[in-house]
């Protein structure tokens, strides 16, 4: 068994990782290739679908070469990738435009072309998600008015996740039913596609995938991919997750009561439930889980993490500009330049809305503030505001996670962020949970391995192969003091945006820069 390994790839919105394991979650070897996404125009947000499928090929090659195993000793390969991103591919499977990545907000007025139809309470009531510009159907019916010779030619209208599945050899477009609820025609509840929401809208179900559970072979490495990955022919292709629903797994939040806590590009909490459940206010989203017949309930940030990013990139030049001729990480530096601050960054709020907010506010026209700026502050400040405005959003979306009627207990935390002590104890302390990080922080590579694994029968279901590859690494208490001054201010932070909302300053501002 010890010879026996695991793959996994984790297609994200800036950059995949792949990583091969053991049977036991310790990574044998990772390789990770950027690339970028495409910005039209204001709010649009496209992305090269093929330079992403390329970059997996190549990741994948240096990995299985860096590894120094033989590839047939790769038991299965199973993704994880960026949900809600739209493929429309004509009859020979090509893209008839770049994808229109989850990112994008330019369906605003078929969002409001689908309200004058159906009432946003009964498209919660139906899908599970609130009626938003992020999901596919708005990007359908965007298509079908504004393109209408592209949508002529599409015969098949797919994710990210199927699209990348079927470029490594899987047999038909499969897609993973965790995905399915981004498409605004599903039903998590009855786990199938809603033919009245489909009539609804003249939408031929012949143009979506075939939905199928997490963890099903569906194909097998070809003699061609082989050359291009470095999988050996023959290697088991199984279905995967979402990046949210894979990480979930890849958390080992297979329970009720626990959390998983991902700060990437994109922001994410998700529950685990065993009953279907639909939040009072309609707010957080409803999702399956990997384990067929069980849900999710979760909220989605549009930007967490990658305003951080945002921050090395444009305004932290000095910092970036020593690691540059120092060769230390930049994030590294930002770290230390933020931890000089206290908490609460002498009273500075700071909303992260560079591509609207998304969960549980659902506005497409917010855009990011910082606010309070006096004489009284420095760098480190504005450094520690920007940490904590990220943090902040996430417990905005847990928050009303807990005021729908769900316990939480403890939350476990990934991504990037992770790698600073800093980060993890104020989640600790805002979220007032006690937080625990992962051996393996990339949660949604694991989560797709161990995916695998049960596709080719290395584990019986999901929960035993997390047992098997999961590993806790450290646990951090909330500190009581930082936690009520937290609480302080999110107060601050929530009326901030109210009143930002009821003064229509976020909708003006949108305006102006569409113009």
């Amino acid at each position: 068994m010890s010879e026996t390994y695991l793959a996994g790839i984790d297609v994200g919105t800036t950059g995949t990782k792949m990583a091969i394991y053991d049977l036991k979650g310790n990574p044998i070897a990772t390789a990770y290739r950027e690339y970028p996404c495409i910005y039209p125009k204001p709010a649009w947000v496209d992305q090269d679908a093929d330079l992403v499928v390329k970059s997996m090929m190549d990741a994948c090659k240096e990995g299985i070469t860096s590894s120094g195993i033989d590839p047939n000793a790769i038991a299965s390969l199973a993704l994880s990738a960026q949900r809600c991103c739209s493929h429309f591919l004509d009859s020979s499977g090509k893209l008839v435009r770049p994808m229109i990545s989850w990112m994008d907000n330019r369906p605003i007025e078929e969002v409001e072309d689908i309200a004058n139809i159906i009432s946003e309470a009964e498209f919660y009531d139906r899908t599970g998600v609130p009626l938003n510009t992020t999901w596919m159907l708005p990007k359908i019916l965007w298509l079908k008015k504004n393109e209408p010779e592209n949508w002529k030619k599409t015969v098949k209208i797919v994710q990210m996740h199927d699209y990348a599945l079927k470029a490594f050899g899987a047999d038909d477009y499969y897609l993973d039913v965790s995905d399915a609820t981004f498409y605004g025609l599903w039903s998590p509840f009855e786990l199938t596609w809603d033919e009245e929401l489909l009539s609804m809208f003249d939408i031929d179900p012949a143009l979506l995938p075939i939905p199928k559970p997490s963890g099903e072979e569906v194909g097998v490495i070809s003699k061609a991919v082989a050359e291009l990955s470095g999988f050996a022919p023959g290697t088991p292709l199984c279905i995967g997750a979402g990046d949210q629903n894979s990480a979930a797994v890849g958390a080992g939040v297979v329970d009720e009561g626990y959390l998983s806590v991902t700060l990437g590009t994109s922001g994410n909490a998700t529950t685990f439930l065993r009953k279907a459940f639909k939040d009072p206010a309609r707010k957080a989203m409803v999702t399956n889980h990997p384990i067929y017949g069980t849900w999710e309930l979760e909220g989605y940030i549009a930007s967490a993490a990658g305003v951080w990013r945002w921050f090395r990139d444009e305004i932290a030049l000095s910092e970036k500009a020593e690691a540059e001729r120092t060769g230390k990480d930049p994030f590294e530096l930002l770290n230390d330049l933020a931890d000089k601050a206290p908490a609460g960054a002498k009273g500075l709020v700071f909303h992260p809305y560079l591509a609207s907010v998304t969960a549980p506010r659902w506005n497409p026209h917010a855009r990011g503030t910082l606010t309070g700026l006096s004489f009284n502050h420095d760098r480190s400040c504005v450094a520690r505001a920007i940490m904590e405005g990220i943090t902040l959003q996430n417990y905005d979306l847990i928050h009303s996670m807990v005021e729908a009627g769900i316990q939480i207990r403890k939350a476990r935390i990934m991504g990037g962020p992770t790698k600073s002590k800093l980060w993890n104890q104020m989640q600790a302390d805002i979220y007032n949970l006690p937080v625990e990080t992962l051996k393996v922080t990339e949660a949604g590579v694991l989560g797709a391995a161990i995916m695998g694994g049960v596709g080719v029968g290395l584990f019986g279901s999901i929960p035993e192969g997390c047992d098997s590859m999961v590993q806790v690494d450290n646990e951090y208490i909330p500190d009581k003091k930082n936690a009520a001054l937290y609480q302080d201010l999110y107060g601050v932070f929530c009326r901030l945006y109210e009143g930002l909302v009821d003064k229509q300053v976020f909708t003006e501002l949108s305006r102006i820069q569409n113009q």
